[in-house]
């Protein structure tokens, strides 16, 4: 599996994994957290998250267009990761309560400022350690050049593969990270004579902002929730028992933040093991005067304007495939939240599964990418295949929530708790829903890293990447519509049409351009 790639490739992939870890943690239970820390409302929570999604991926820009302009990749890569971690920091403290002194409005900015950070670090680290990673084939393919075609032919054949050993070692970090904060939280709730209930912050923030605007199916839910999950519970004081409650179930998140801090540090550590490893960037100098024909310069132009044309092309496709993809965080969280049952397993939890499914599959695919039969694939023609995959999610979901009759999130959180307890799922639709958009995740996410590292001009490999990371960044601020879709229309199938037309659309439109991206590919081989 590993032979025949740079010897620099396994060291990025595992300090790429350590900070995977440490986003994954906060990243898993970021959009519910929002809801129950706080008490604001599913459609801010996933605004700040859409938002916070964005800036952790257009960061990227600005990043690569510095580590290209000082030619210094290593060194913007360690700024970033000791960036994120002092974001980290920040969110590891459990402010707000009454013994901080500060007001929950003045935490919330000071949340939102630590993300700010962490976005900026990312931006500093992520679409930069992808370009060494593409300058390690670079390097190889050159090489290889130099000993003939055949050799050039194989050197060139490891490319996808390499980026998808890469994008397994990611997601290695991310199998065990969801489980970090769940499991600090009931342990937190534990020790303070309590148990988790999924269902209970918002309602005690709804108590503590406006006991009079409860109806009497939500305070009998309530009082049934809290006298079961709370052994202190004072049907006298329930305002103490809201506030008790609340400040308990968010404490053991806050900790969590401190294993993404340690999950920087090593990192941190690893890179710095490994730097020399790496491939450096020559340092720009007086560069040499060439003359050239004006039927050279033409030439030139022509093939970069090409190859940014099918640049763009695909990154214009792929917006829609991550406004789908990571719907994981938004409103199949808040699916996850209210329609599945959490008896035993945390709604954050089930975020494993995509991981877990990234490590399980990659084998698979990679095997068939290898065979005769999966050689014929390119590129562009897999993103193809991983759109219809990632339409078959959602048209499953849709089929499955029609079937039971769901309605919105918000009507079906109305209803009496046996109700919602009769309705709720089991856990095997969340694994079909992950199993469908982790295959698409295969067949689109590290065949685009590889695409944008074939065609990208050698001279701005940088902002290449930075502009796949943007185009996923503005696929992550359009996923906030999930969650009001979820919320707002009358049934909960309607949500899932929407995504399944999307992707379809957008797949459509992939296959119309197919022989033209195709041709593009193949003239940089």
């Amino acid at each position: 599996m590993f032979k025949g790639h740079p010897k620099g490739l396994i060291a990025a992939a595992l300090s790429n994994m350590g900070e995977r870890f440490g986003y994954y943690i906060m990243n898993a239970v970021l959009l519910l957290f929002l809801c129950s820390k706080f008490g604001i409302s599913d459609n801010v929570a996933a605004i700040i998250y859409a938002v916070f999604y964005f800036g952790i991926y257009v960061m990227a820009l600005p990043g690569g267009i510095i580590a290209d302009k000082l030619q210094n990749y290593k060194g913007t890569i360690i700024a970033g990761l000791i960036t994120m971690a002092v974001g980290y920091v920040v969110l590891s403290i459990p402010a707000g309560y009454s013994a901080t002194g500060m007001s929950m409005s003045t935490v919330l900015v000071i949340t939102c400022a630590a993300l700010l950070v962490i976005a900026c670090g990312n931006g500093l680290f992520k679409g930069n350690l992808q370009a060494i990673v593409g300058q390690m084939y670079d390097n190889m393919e050159a090489e290889a050049a130099k000993k003939g075609p055949e050799a050039l032919a194989l050197a060139q054949s490891k490319r996808d593969p390499g980026f998808q050993i890469f994008y397994v070692f990611i997601n290695i970090g991310g199998v065990l990270a969801p489980f970090v904060a769940p499991s600090l939280r009931q342990w937190w709730l534990g020790r303070n004579g309590m148990t988790y209930n999924s269902d209970l912050p918002a309602l005690c923030h709804q108590y503590i902002n406006d006991a009079t605007g409860m109806d009497a199916t939500q305070m009998a839910n309530l009082t049934q929730w809290m006298s079961q999950n709370n052994s202190h519970f004072d049907p006298a004081n329930m305002q103490a028992a809201c506030e008790s409650y609340l400040q308990v179930f968010n404490t053991g998140v806050h900790y969590s933040f401190l294993a993404s801090v340690a999950a920087m540090l090593i990192s941190l550590l690893i890179f710095l093991i490994f730097k020399n490893m790496f491939p450096t960037p020559a340092k720009k100098t007086k560069a040499e005067v060439v003359e050239y024909t004006p039927e050279e310069r033409q030439a030139m132009a022509k093939d970069i304007k090409q190859r940014m044309a099918g640049l763009y092309a695909v990154l214009g496709i792929c917006v829609f495939f991550w406004m789908s993809f990571h719907q994981n965080g938004q409103s199949l969280s808040l699916f996850a939240r209210n329609f599945v049952n959490s008896d035993s397993v945390a709604p954050e939890v089930w975020q494993f599964l995509n991981p877990a499914l990234v490590i399980l599959l990659t084998p698979v695919i990679m095997w068939l990418f290898g065979t005769t039969w999966g050689r014929k694939f390119s590129a562009p023609r897999k993103i193809v295949i991983g759109m219809l995959f990632a339409a078959c999610a959602y048209i499953f979901l849709t089929i499955f929530s029609m079937h039971m009759g769901y309605p919105s999130g918000e009507a079906f959180m109305k209803q009496d708790a046996a109700t919602i307890a009769g309705m709720k799922a089991d856990a095997w639709v969340l694994i079909v829903t992950y199993f469908f958009l982790t295959v698409a995740e295969l067949f689109i996410s590290p065949m685009g890293l590889s695409f944008v590292s074939k065609i990208a001009p050698k001279h701005i490999q940088g902002i290449c990447q930075g502009l796949w990371l943007t185009a996923t960044a503005v696929g992550n601020l359009l996923i906030m519509v999930g969650p009001f879709l979820f919320n707002k229309l009358p049934n909960l199938w309607m949500t899932w049409a929407v995504f399944a037309i999307i992707c379809l659309i957008a797949m459509a439109v992939m296959f119309g351009m197919l022989k033209w991206l195709e041709r593009i590919t193949a003239q940089q081989q």
